[in-house]
């Protein structure tokens, strides 16, 4: 007697969080009902699956900054707990929710911790020199930085950690991670030299072209890979973050020496500072995901 293997579950990154892998039959019959229809209605469906799977990479920092909003919007002035103080406790339980209802990885709790660290580090460093201020008083902090900042840098790694998986990124011509290892280390180094030595931002932006020039990063939506050059995704992804960054001067988290007087939107020119930082980033989650080689036409 023959017995039939049954077809093979759709790949899906939603096997990494159980909470969701529950949705990946009925996504993939929504799916088969897309492409019946057309190839217009397939392509909706696509876009739409590419926002969805944005936000859920998105989730870590998406509740971050609601909380700058209500927290600016709703929070006691006279509290007992100062706001950073809140922001920082608020920032730990969504921490341990998302582990303990496994929507996080401990993978991706580990690039968040890691993230976490780089970011106070520099944050001592900026805030001391006055590059800017938390003007609100708040019981954990390390110097004049409140512990709840780590966790907005930390909320870049957590993006990249999850769209690195969601996206299943391939890559072409991606430059050695010995190379990118330098390029990172020269940028962060730059970020506190460059008060006391020239500024070197500019090289470091044509050493990014020279090794990231040529690479191409391939991300799966939904059947098939899509393709972009990777420096039009790294500042894609800087964009974002620039209009986070305008959340959180906007709500009074920090504020830039040019703002005290009154809110102004951040100058286009932080782009470039945000954008070496994302070229950090793209480092250190690169170091532990290993970029996979595309290897078939796309």
């Amino acid at each position: 007697m023959l017995f039939r293997r049954p077809p093979p579950r759709p790949e899906s990154a939603a096997h990494l969080w159980p909470p969701i892998e529950g949705f990946i039959e009925a996504e993939e019959r929504l799916g088969q009902a897309a492409e019946a229809r057309g190839a217009l209605a397939a392509g909706l469906y696509e876009f739409l699956r590419f926002g969805i799977k944005q936000g859920w990479a998105c989730l870590f920092g998406g509740l971050m900054c609601a909380l700058l909003i209500a927290t600016y919007l709703w929070y006691p002035r006279d509290a007992v707990l100062a706001r950073y103080d809140f922001l920082f406790l608020s920032a730990l339980t969504i921490q341990a929710l998302l582990l303990a209802f496994r929507m996080e990885t401990l993978e991706e709790a580990k690039t968040i911790f890691l993230f976490h660290l780089v970011g106070t580090v520099m944050e001592v460093f900026k805030t001391h020199v006055g590059s800017w201020i938390y003007p609100e008083p708040s019981l954990f902090r390390l110097g004049g930085v409140p512990l709840f900042t780590g966790f907005m840098y930390a909320a870049v790694g957590s993006y990249l950690s999850r769209v690195w998986r969601l996206f299943d990124f391939r890559f072409t011509h991606h430059p050695p991670l010995a190379a990118t290892a330098l390029l990172s280390a020269a940028i962060y180094m730059n970020f506190f030299t460059h008060h006391y030595i020239a500024d070197l931002r500019y090289g470091l932006f044509l050493a990014t072209a020279i090794l990231f020039g040529r690479t191409t990063v391939y991300f799966k939506v939904w059947r098939v890979h899509r393709r972009m050059p990777l420096l039009l995704g790294f500042f894609l992804v800087t964009l974002f973050i620039w209009f986070a960054e305008n959340i959180g001067t906007f709500t009074g988290a920090w504020l830039y020496p040019n703002q005290l007087k009154g809110w102004s939107i951040v100058p286009m020119a932080k782009l470039g500072s945000w954008y070496l930082l994302m070229i950090i980033s793209y480092v250190m989650v690169s170091a532990i995901n290993r970029p996979r080689a595309m290897t078939r036409s796309p």
